[in-house]
């Protein structure tokens, strides 16, 4: 039995019908040329008849505020198998997929779902594997993903992914700590938290709000389409990016990969808006979730967040990624003095009245920022399962009443993948951002490489 961290607590609580707080991951994998036409039925049948026991958190179901063990597993009630009909387009795929993100998972039974899908063309299939925010975050995610496939083209493995044994699923599974313990525990590191927390925030305070041009509040975001309240309806829209091409940039401009991600969401996000005719004068708040995991661990969430200035009232995308990259600093200088627990502590003074308003909708027109931008690092060596290689994976993730977009990314080999979670009602056209994300990666490689930049639609 395992307490709910803080962060999960926060999850659960903000989930809602046309809210559902899961995040997904859509693998797509090529056949083996010299695979049976049977490879997907096999694969199938192999998994529904594996003797292996789900492994924590694959196993573990809700409990009043702990993760308890499911001894009543029943596959069936997580595990599907179809067929998209005939051509199998990726378009057909990501309706698909849009549709199951849609849907809240049942919380009587672990939180997650898995979806084998076949008849995609190119003799491809795919997996999509959902899982509640409160169960993984982004980077537990990213590494139970690479526990569950292998490096090797060769290996065959009927084990199927939630009951890939790992020496972070035997920690979890052989300490039974006492209920008082873990508070007894959890008291203690509040307590040793609480003189750093205190010194950082009379920092904040007296030198940073109101003096700082660079520090990002909670209150300087500006109205926007995207913050509008949500339906249960969503779209997913997915797209992959040559890596090399951002590290020419980033190399030629001397910022990290990071800078360069953010300000070409700023260019995208700046154009969508412009065709809306719905740019706001002020720049848009991105909110940037950053991993304080200092383990090996793959379960629950240690994450807090960064708000970055988009600088999206700004034409010239040198001036953007300026803007960008000088808000992400002042927050990442300050999460340098604080360990992880200390972060979190922060955080939750500094973040907790936004949260506040996300979770109870008392101030539907006011927001901490616009939109969720979100780079997990993933796996750089080709992975396999079963023999079939993985292509791609594409991240879905979660959109909230007042937050209206989700962009992920994560890195997968040489590309970058991106994955875009939106309303449907809320954000017409939306997967046009893949197209304007495109734009704007070619304006930084004009401008790296010294060839004209076409000005930008003017602000009406």
């Amino acid at each position: 039995m395992r307490p709910l961290h803080p962060i999960d607590f926060i999850f659960l609580s903000l989930e809602k019908r046309q809210q559902p707080m899961h995040v997904g991951g859509l693998f797509l994998f090529q056949i083996p040329d010299n695979a049976p036409a049977s490879f997907i039925r096999d694969l199938v049948t192999d998994i529904r008849n594996s003797k292996s026991s789900p492994i924590p958190p694959f196993n573990n179901y809700l409990n009043g505020l702990f993760w308890d063990e499911d001894e009543e597993f029943d596959l069936d009630h997580h595990f599907r198998h179809i067929a998209l009909p005939k051509p199998g387009r990726i378009r057909e795929l990501l309706t698909y997929i849009s549709q199951e993100h849609s849907a809240l998972i049942d919380r009587a039974k672990p939180l997650w779902t898995c979806h084998i899908i076949e008849g995609i063309e190119g003799n491809r299939f795919a997996m999509y594997f959902k899982i509640h925010h409160a169960m993984v975050d982004g980077i537990a995610g990213m590494r139970l993903v690479e526990k569950s496939l292998s490096h090797d083209p060769h290996a065959k493995s009927i084990v199927p992914p939630w009951c890939v044994e790992g020496p972070r699923a035997k920690r979890l599974k052989a300490p039974k700590v006492s209920r008082m313990k873990n508070v007894l525990q959890a008291i203690k590191g509040q307590l040793e938290c609480t003189p750093r927390v205190a010194y950082e925030l009379s920092q904040t305070v007296l030198k940073d709000m109101g003096r700082n041009p660079d520090y990002v509040s909670s209150f300087q975001a500006p109205s926007s389409i995207l913050n509008q309240r949500v339906s249960a309806s969503r779209r997913f829209a997915a797209q992959s990016f040559e890596f090399s091409r951002l590290r020419h940039i980033s190399k030629a401009l001397g910022v990290t990969i990071n800078d360069i991600v953010l300000a070409i969401c700023s260019g995208a996000l700046r154009e969508y808006l412009l065709t809306q005719n719905a740019l706001p004068k002020k720049p848009l708040i991105a909110m940037v979730p950053a991993s304080v995991r200092s383990d090996d661990s793959d379960v629950s969430n240690r994450i807090t967040m960064i708000l970055a200035n988009l600088g999206t009232h700004k034409d010239d995308p040198l001036e953007r990624l300026k803007t960008v990259r000088r808000s992400v600093l002042s927050a990442k200088e300050r999460f340098k003095r604080m360990n992880a627990n200390q972060i979190l502590n922060y955080s939750a003074f500094v973040y907790g009245l936004a949260g506040f308003n996300i979770a109870s909708g008392l101030m539907p027109k006011r927001q901490a920022f616009n939109v969720i931008i979100s780079n997990v690092p993933g796996p750089q060596e080709p992975l396999y399962w079963n023999g079939a290689r993985l292509e791609a994976l594409y991240p879905a993730s979660i959109v909230l009443d007042g937050q209206a977009l989700n962009i992920t990314m994560t890195s997968y080999m040489d590309k970058l993948e991106v994955g875009l979670t939106a309303c449907r009602n809320a954000l017409p056209k939306m997967q046009n951002l893949l197209t304007h994300l495109e734009e704007e990666i070619q304006r930084f490689e004009r401008i790296v490489d010294g060839e004209p930049v076409p000005k930008l639609k003017a602000v009406s």
